[in-house]
């Protein structure tokens, strides 16, 4: 009998597994809406019935590719039968990822404020 301890293990390496495929797969999808994707990471539930792919898009509408996303998951899912070494292949949802947005948003945000202290001080001198 396994070690129970191997079982939360085992979902993260499906995990992994699923996120390493699906990029590989969405490449090879033809729809325009789907621009330049990221998948930053997977979420399986611990019965593998569903899995929350979390993407970004480096070139594309963000809306328009994620309905593209969204309307292959059928097709993107039996890719996957075909790939992973596992009895239930989870059924697909994808969510747009905005930590890369918040990034960047928070870094403009760090050099305003360092451009705001730099005129500051030049201005006391």
């Amino acid at each position: 009998m396994r070690h129970k301890r191997s079982i939360p293990n085992r979902g993260f390496r499906v995990a992994d597994q699923i996120q390493r495929d699906l990029a590989e797969l969405i490449r090879g999808l033809k729809d325009p809406r789907v621009g330049m994707v990221t998948i930053s990471a997977v979420e399986v539930t611990p019965d593998y019935a569903h899995a929350k792919v979390h993407f970004s898009v480096l070139v594309g509408d963000v809306e328009a590719t994620g309905q593209a996303l969204n309307e292959a998951a059928g097709f993107l899912r039996n890719g996957l039968f075909k790939r992973l070494q596992i009895h239930t292949v989870p059924t697909l949802h994808f969510h747009y990822d905005r930590t890369t947005e918040r990034a960047v948003a928070m870094n403009a945000l760090i050099r305003e404020a360092n451009a705001q202290r730099a005129a500051d001080a030049d201005d006391e001198q």
